[in-house]
């Protein structure tokens, strides 16, 4: 019995348990410095406003984004659960507006040589955050990594941060055709939304969707989902340069309103998206049955 094997086991004896699943939704880019941090943490504020319990799992190994917008630095990580024996509600670390984070940190390079003991652990673990939270944020790393691709694979529901620049466009149709183009992704059962941002009106934003969409579907026989768009706005600037979210630094700007249309887009869609809650802890069983 092979490693993916044996976590699928574990996760089918723990969903008997468990029927509440959160909703698993990973956030990407196609490069960096995009914004896809900040989408992640002003959708998280805002979906919490709508008493949505939001947890957000930091999965971006080289940067530190999520920590330093929500101003808390975590003591602990994933490697604490694995290698420590820590239980998850010890590294969940508390943010502002009742969001709360989770540091993957360098448990995530490690899981490819778990012990069986180790998988049970973790996975007993993991599975409590279906019942902590409503929906889970995956914030990955950028770009066509292996590590970004498998969590993406993982998801049945994806956000896919693009600017109107075109070296956005074409590293987002890369990550795209990537994933395209990977056996393991289950086409079929993926919703990718596409999130506009830093676009100057409504036209632009739609104008980044259509140009992603049509290339997708012409040349990798695939369509999108487009959620919305973030507006330019110099509070939005403002907050990040202060290390903040606008979306309580400045509630009542453009780009805070566009989060606050994003977060309700995501909600009164969530109908139209099968095999969505198939909980945190399956995620893991898909990132396994990936590698």
């Amino acid at each position: 019995m092979d490693q993916a094997e044996k976590l699928r086991n574990v996760i089918k004896l723990k969903n008997q348990k468990l029927p509440q699943k959160a909703r698993v939704i990973t956030v990407t880019s196609g490069k960096g410095g995009v914004g896809k941090s900040s989408v992640t943490v002003n959708l998280a504020i805002q979906l919490q406003k709508m008493n949505k319990k939001v947890i957000i799992f930091d999965a971006d190994l080289g940067l530190a984004n999520v920590e330093v917008m929500l101003g808390a630095i975590p003591k602990h990580n994933l490697s604490d659960v694995i290698y420590r024996g820590m239980d998850i509600r010890q590294i969940i670390t508390e943010g502002p507006a009742g969001v709360s984070f989770i540091s993957g940190g360098s448990g995530i390079v490690g899981m490819n040589n778990l012990s069986k003991d180790q998988i049970t652990f973790l996975v007993r673990n993991l599975a409590q955050l279906d019942e902590m939270a409503d929906i889970v944020l995956v914030d990955t790393g950028a770009g066509i990594a292996d590590s970004v691709l498998e969590f993406v694979m993982a998801c049945p529901e994806v956000l896919l941060v693009s600017t109107p620049e075109p070296s956005s466009l074409t590293d987002s149709y890369s990550l795209l055709k990537a994933l395209h183009r990977n056996p393991n992704f289950a086409k079929s059962g993926t919703q990718i939304h596409v999130v506009a941002n830093r676009v100057n009106s409504v036209e632009d934003g739609q104008a980044v969707y259509d140009k992603l969409n049509t290339v997708v579907s012409q040349f990798l026989n695939g369509n999108l989902e487009y959620l919305g768009m973030i507006p330019q706005d110099s509070m939005f600037e403002k907050a990040i340069r202060q290390q903040q979210t606008v979306s309580l630094y400045a509630p009542e700007t453009k780009s805070a309103k566009a989060f606050e249309i994003l977060a309700n887009n995501l909600i009164e869609g969530a109908h139209d998206i099968p095999l969505m809650k198939r909980g945190f802890a399956q995620l893991f069983a898909e990132f396994f049955n990936n590698r």
